[in-house]
């Protein structure tokens, strides 16, 4: 029988399960409560800067903003410029971008059955950093001025096509040679980038600055081309969560019960790798968001992908869009780079992972 119709015809079984219906409503809940939670958050932080402006006022513009609504306030023409024009295009970009990472962290998680993957493990941030370096080194003025971005979008895509290359075998693609074929091109690729910020010396500071991610450039072009990117990739990875959730139990289990293991391994590659290429080709890289995410979600919700995935997508906005606020208001009028941050914060995490996966193995 195929796994949808046998998915179907159990759902009659699975609500007579104690407590399945209450766990359904509870994330449920949770994805809603947390939807709530980030739409409030985004608003409160657009009134933080080095220009207060009251919650007021900050309604009251987006308001003006809307279509068909015609409204005059008390704000300033200067207000309206910050607000609309600078602090919402850098909320919006952040949210997505953290939404991307997490579900992306999730979904390389599911995959290689893996707490310690991330979006970055097969070459995705070191081809983008190497695209961007071209970038700046030569200054090829085409695009639209969109040069880099569009370099560091081509360089993650080009990456991880190599490295899926090389770690094929037959029609198969294994786990453990895809991270090794990952983690070499990653080495050669962060080797070529340093060579080109060693060789121009006037770049330099431009190569490391979006190596270690920012939102100080962002706007609302760059926000409506990487948001169709983001949104449908996150989307199409949540319609794969009960393949990933039967997955998880063994690939060959998986393919008895009717998934095609290998298909859907590379669908999810491709989106996942998609939606990060996206959210770092504007902002740089900013790491560990993808790792501690997932994690998050999974200790307070559980491993059941069919709320880990949105969920992710909704947790991830926010500690992005509190840590670009951190960026532009800690040491004004310095703006310290995100990716340093959320490294900062992340590190500790990371290593305390590490230590409860020895403990497991020990």
């Amino acid at each position: 029988m195929p796994t949808g119709q046998a998915e179907t015809s159990n759902q009659p079984l699975l609500r007579e399960i104690p407590g399945y219906n209450h766990r359904r409503r509870t994330r449920l809940l949770a994805i809603v409560g947390l939807a709530i939670l980030g739409v409030v958050i985004a608003l409160l932080v657009l009134t933080v800067g080095s220009v207060k402006i009251s919650f007021a006022s900050v309604w009251g513009i987006l308001i003006s903003h809307l279509p068909l609504v015609h409204t005059q306030g008390s704000w300033s023409a200067t207000s309206d410029t910050i607000i609309w024009g600078i602090r919402l295009p850098r909320v919006l970009m952040a949210g997505l971008v953290g939404s991307a990472l997490g579900v992306a962290g999730a979904s390389y998680q599911g995959l290689f059955r893996n707490p310690l993957a991330d979006p970055y493990l097969i070459g995705v941030a070191q081809g983008a950093a190497l695209g961007a370096a071209l970038g700046f080194v030569f200054s090829w003025n085409i695009a639209g001025g969109y040069l880099i971005p569009l370099l560091a979008f081509i360089g993650a895509l080009a990456a991880v096509s190599v490295v899926y290359m090389i770690a094929r075998v037959g029609r198969t693609l294994p786990n453990t040679t895809l991270i090794l074929a990952g983690v070499a091109i990653g080495a050669l690729l962060i080797s070529a980038t340093s060579y080109l910020a060693l060789v121009s010396p006037d770049k330099t500071h431009d190569i490391v600055s979006w190596w270690m991610g920012g939102f100080s450039t962002t706007n609302w072009t760059q926000v409506v081309l990487v948001a169709p990117y983001i949104i449908l990739g996150i989307v199409a990875i949540c319609l794969f969560s009960r393949q990933l959730n039967v997955m998880q139990l063994d690939e060959e289990q998986a393919q008895q019960l009717g998934i095609n293991v290998e298909r859907t391994k590379i669908i999810l590659l491709v989106l996942s790798t998609l939606i990060t290429a996206a959210a770092v080709c504007f902002v740089g890289t900013i790491g560990f968001v993808g790792i501690i995410v997932p994690h998050a979600v999974r200790l307070i919700f559980g491993p059941d992908h069919r709320s880990l995935l949105p969920l992710s997508a909704l947790v991830g906005a926010v500690p992005l869009i509190l840590a670009d606020t951190a960026s532009r208001t800690l040491i004004p009028p310095t703006e310290i780079p995100v990716g340093i941050i959320t490294a900062f914060l992340g590190a500790p995490f990371f290593i305390f992972l590490l230590r409860q996966k020895k403990k497991a193995i020990f």
